[in-house]
């Protein structure tokens, strides 16, 4: 069977409630590796809902998440996302 490991959403205008919905869906996703988010424009609440399902993630490895607009909050989010996850 083939299983999906690599994402590039990238320049699609998917803008917060996009992130959401992608951050819903890589909570409970076991085999991305790899999810490319850049030039999104999604701001602190979709970098807040990425890394809250960073949090949990344990399969992806890459993630990018660059020309976001992300500002601080989105920022120490992610960061704090990192803290406690152990592959990224």
């Amino acid at each position: 069977s083939k299983v999906l490991n690599t994402l590039n959403l990238g320049g699609n205008k998917i803008g917060p409630s996009g992130a959401k919905a992608m951050a819903d869906a890589l909570s409970v996703n076991r085999v991305l590796k790899m999810l490319r988010l850049g030039a999104n424009n999604i701001g602190d609440a979709g970098a807040i809902a990425v890394a809250d399902a960073l949090k949990g993630n344990v399969s992806a490895t890459t993630l990018g998440l660059g020309d976001n607009n992300i500002g601080p909050k989105g920022a120490k989010a992610v960061a704090e996302a990192l803290k406690v996850n152990g592959v990224l």
